[in-house]
């Protein structure tokens, strides 16, 4: 699939069918995410795959917006190591970045996700970091459902040029 197109018609999926996802994926998710830019080329992010079903039960019964996680085979969790940042506060970019890059290669590989945000909600943030039992110097950013769709949605057009300005506001 062509980078715009991806871009394009990526989708937020909350259905899924209940085939597994294979390592493999899981490894093309991972190492798209490593590919992201971050400031420095620090990397500050560490991720954990998901795929225990009482675990993933867990998580919606403390955040509100995660209830596709009784449905989805794996997830992986975006995590934040401060230990590893270059720039103080980039971390947050840099793993909203490497994010985005999962979203998109699942979507081309024919998969579907959906962006689950942790940080910066403490009360999402500290049942996760107890959950999976994270060190203090790693923040729990983002969490990604990830199946097989059980859904299909339109393309909206997002375009606005109205938002958009030349050399000044």
């Amino acid at each position: 699939m062509e980078v715009l197109t991806a871009i394009k018609t990526r989708r937020s999926i909350r259905k899924y069918l209940k085939d597994d996802i294979s390592d493999e994926q899981i490894n093309i998710l991972l190492e798209a995410a490593m590919y992201a830019p971050s400031a420095g080329n620090a990397q500050p992010w560490h991720f954990i795959v998901i795929r225990d079903r009482e675990t993933m039960n867990k998580i919606p019964t403390f955040h509100p917006y995660a209830k596709m996680l009784y449905e989805a085979p794996a997830a992986i969790l975006v995590c934040g190591d401060l230990s590893s940042e270059k720039y103080p506060g980039r971390w947050v970019m840099d793993c909203s970045a490497a994010t985005q890059n999962i979203l998109l290669a699942a979507h081309t590989i024919g998969l579907g996700t959906v962006w689950i945000g942790i940080y910066p909600s403490e009360e999402r943030m500290l049942p996760i970091i107890e959950l999976f039992r994270i060190p203090a110097n790693i923040i729990p950013v983002s969490l990604i459902a990830v199946g097989y769709p059980n859904e299909n949605k339109e393309v909206p057009n997002r375009f606005k040029p109205e938002r958009i300005h030349f050399e000044k506001f």
